[in-house]
């Protein structure tokens, strides 16, 4: 063999190498359950957490045969000071309190298309913000934000990531503010006088889908369109016997619930601090071959590669998948990924 030959036979053995590592089958002592339950956060959100609706949630669970683990209080300060409202709309919160405006992803084109001048010069000159720092910049509160906010017409630049000129007196300069709406969101979460009841939830898959309980149990996201028995719908039925001071909505709308098995792992890393090690469908994953950094990855809601052409958000393409179902799509997606990886590094 030439000395030429094998210089350019070297690199093939170790593009081979590098693809064998991501196309090795899953780990085979690995079994996935066909009836591995399925377990879920839910929270009462603050504008409807009461001993009423607590009793009402519970009564609700129990009758659908779901088994509540266990019951947690958090109260606004700890979730203020931890972040974990931001946490769980990442993919929002990240552009509005999380990330200084120079660190958010902005689209240059895309921004000296909607507003006319270049995203640069308006760095240098210190004239975008996030959310937060909006309010802090234009002294206002999130209530004043949000107002000003919808006065003006937003630019949206992708899946919850949005920026509009704002300015919420006339006295005061005009800023580029991204995703202003969010500090209204966090403000029904935030502060001393504000508490969310959580419940750590499992229930047989064979017995109750995740689309199912989604639609039936807990009902859609606006209560007004949801079943009769379900807890969205009874909360708004029953708002002023069950202490509520106003009527629930689409925004308010009592409870929330993980969308997947993926998400309840995912909302209980957040906002009960657990590892997945820990949790019976974590650890599979774990076990199976994914990494704790890449379930710390996903967390987020990522856009990831869900095909050899598309690319999408993660909570999406696991949304409302039972909890085996849930692995499988997970590994495949790891798998593809992690292929995506190695055929960019090569």
């Amino acid at each position: 063999m030439s000395f030429s030959s094998r210089y350019v036979f070297f690199p093939l053995l170790v593009q081979s190498f590098l693809l064998m590592l991501v196309l090795r089958p899953v780990n085979g002592d690995v079994e996935i359950p066909s009836n591995l339950p399925n377990s879920a956060l839910i929270f009462i959100k603050p504008h409807a957490n009461t001993q009423a609706t607590q009793d009402l949630v519970i009564d609700k669970l129990n009758s659908a045969n779901i088994r509540v683990l266990t019951q947690v209080d958090i109260g606004g300060k700890e979730i203020d000071e931890k972040g974990l409202i931001d946490q769980h709309y990442y993919s929002i919160a990240s552009k509005a309190t999380i990330l200084p405006a120079k660190d958010i992803p902005v689209p240059p084109e895309k921004f000296q298309e909607a507003f006319g001048e270049s995203w640069e010069q308006v760095l240098q000159e210190d004239r975008a913000v996030n959310a937060m720092e909006a309010c802090k910049r234009f002294g206002c509160t999130p209530e004043q934000l949000n107002e000003a906010w919808n006065k003006v017409e937003a630019v949206k630049f992708g899946g919850g990531f949005y920026c509009a000129k704002v300015s919420v007196k006339k006295q005061q300069p005009t800023l580029y503010v991204f995703n202003a709406f969010f500090m209204a969101m966090r403000s029904k979460f935030v502060g001393p006088d504000k508490e969310i009841r959580c419940y750590v939830v499992e229930w047989d898959p064979d017995e109750l889908s995740w689309a199912a309980f989604r639609q039936n149990i807990l009902g859609p996201t606006d209560p007004a369109d949801a079943p009769p028995q379900s807890i969205r719908r009874t909360i708004l039925d029953q708002y002023q016997s069950l202490g509520l001071v106003g009527e629930p909505n689409k925004s308010d709308n009592g409870v929330h619930a993980s969308a997947s098995a993926f998400e309840g792992l995912a909302e209980k890393m957040n906002w009960l601090n657990l590892d997945p090690e820990f949790d019976q469908f974590g650890k599979l994953l774990l076990d199976s071959g994914l990494t704790k950094s890449r379930i710390s990855e996903w967390a987020k809601d990522p856009q990831v590669k869900i095909s050899d052409s598309n690319v999408g958000s993660v909570f999406d393409e696991l949304e409302e998948l039972d909890a085996p179902a849930c692995i499988k799509k997970m590994l495949l997606l790891d798998r593809l990924n992690s292929l995506s990886s190695v055929g960019e590094e090569l």
